[in-house]
């Protein structure tokens, strides 16, 4: 029996130092639940907020702003708005008194019946002055025509604005969806960091516990790669944003109080024919109208007054001068119909591009819509598996450290999940707002609501 006692205690020691580190490791992995997290989501985090703070909607009308500044897309749609108005002013012009010089030099010659021929060098000026009298509404229709088409390139500029607006706020979602992804990811690799550290204080005592460490350092491994994918995202969408609004950006994205409350769908709807690709269209469908009344104006009588003088100087010296009222009346031009009819066409085309441009804005409303309400939905429930999750994780952790009724792999998956979700819960409300930014646009504007 004596020989026996000094083998028992040695296995008693072994035993004791054994649980002493598991003691330990577990102490470690004690501390393993990440404190630097994101506040808990929960339904007040997804739901419609009430007000936007004064700050953020500031930050985001900064941001537009200095993206409409940088864009030469915003300044080519200003230069186009500016040339349409030089045509309209061109049209209208027509109507008003035309004054005109001309002016011959060279040989010239004449022969009357039974006189004599003369021929010399001759300089021969003309002054004409003439103002249109009637036309059948031609220059009228065809200074609407250019005024409607000024107004449509006005509208495009408009268009042109809020699609780069639209850019801005969405590459501002996208920023500040990467930026709490990476957050989120590093906390999990700071987890299974710190995970490994206890593995690897437990392996010291007990061997046969490798695979788990194994198994350890493979998802941190993961995480880590996670974390570098995400961080890459991110200075993506920064470079985008550098491209859009310049090489200094916001230092906070701004972006968690804001876009929240997708507005009623009666509402945005009623706002569709308001929107400036809408008008566009209107006033594009407008001026092809009125382009065809020029066309039939053209085979109306036109009449206008006249007063012009001449002077011949050299050979056969001369002046004459006339005044009076001209008249020109189309009696035959056969592609006058043809060209009447075509007209008339590009204008019934025209209204229906815009009948199902604007039905089409109307179904993409009521979709965008429903995508909204989706996700802040998928956001509220995420938010309620996010906290549950939470628990089951600390509960799973806290088994497996103290009484050795879940294995490792059991943490390894609760964790996971558990990271996954709040990954997830990120991306439905930023979908939300990307949804709600986008129906913002489909209506009045992002720019009218920021304003």
């Amino acid at each position: 029996m004596t020989p026996t006692r000094p083998r028992r205690s040695h296995c008693l020691t072994a035993l004791l130092c054994a649980a002493l580190a598991l003691c330990s490791g577990a102490a470690t992995a004690a501390r393993c639940i990440d404190e630097d997290r994101l506040p808990p989501p929960d339904a007040a985090a997804s739901a419609p907020a009430p007000s936007v703070p004064v700050d953020a909607r500031t930050q985001l009308q900064t941001l537009v702003r200095d993206a409409l500044r940088q864009s030469d897309a915003v300044g080519a749609a200003n230069l186009l708005a500016q040339a349409a108005e030089g045509d309209t002013a061109a049209a209208r012009a027509a109507a008003q008194p035309q004054l005109s010089l001309s002016s011959t030099l060279g040989p010239s010659g004449s022969n009357y019946e039974d006189s004599a021929t003369s021929s010399g060098f001759q300089s021969r000026t003309t002054v004409s002055f003439s103002a249109l009298i009637y036309d059948g509404g031609r220059t009228r229709e065809l200074t609407d025509w250019r005024s409607q088409l000024a107004k449509a390139a006005e509208q495009n500029g408009v268009s042109t604005r809020e699609q780069i607006a639209l850019q801005a706020v969405s590459l501002a979602i996208e920023r500040s969806r990467f930026r709490l992804q990476t957050q989120i990811y590093r906390q999990y690799d700071r987890q299974m960091s710190c995970l490994v550290q206890a593995l690897e204080e437990i392996v010291e005592a007990d061997r046969g516990r490798n695979s788990e460490l194994v198994q350890a350092r493979k998802n941190e491994q993961q995480a880590a790669l996670l974390v570098v994918q995400s961080a890459s995202t991110l200075r993506q969408v920064e470079i985008r944003m550098q491209r859009l609004i310049g090489s200094r950006l916001p230092t906070g994205d701004g972006m968690g109080a804001l876009l929240l409350t997708p507005p009623p769908l009666q509402q945005i709807v009623a706002e569709a024919e308001n929107a400036s690709d809408i008008a566009s269209l209107a006033l594009q469908a407008d001026a092809q109208e009125s382009l065809a009344r020029s066309v039939a104006a053209e085979q109306k009588p036109q009449l206008s007054w006249v007063v012009s003088g001449a002077k011949a100087i050299g050979s056969g010296r001369s002046a004459s001068w006339t005044a009076g009222v001209s008249l020109n009346v189309p009696l035959l031009n056969p592609g006058a119909q043809p060209s009447l009819d075509a007209a008339r066409e590009r204008a019934g085309a025209a209204r229906l591009q815009l009948a199902d441009a604007l039905e089409n804005r109307r179904y993409k409303m009521a979709e965008v819509h429903e995508q909204a309400l989706n996700a802040f939905e998928r956001a509220r429930r995420g938010s309620e598996v996010v906290r549950d999750s939470d628990q089951l994780r600390n509960a799973t952790l806290q088994q497996w450290q103290q009484l050795g009724r879940r294995s490792l792999f059991d943490v390894m998956s609760a964790e996971s999940e558990h990271y996954a979700l709040r990954v997830a819960y990120i991306n439905a409300l930023h979908d939300g707002q990307q949804s709600t930014a986008l129906l913002r646009s489909l209506g009045r504007g992002i720019t009218a609501w920021l304003q």
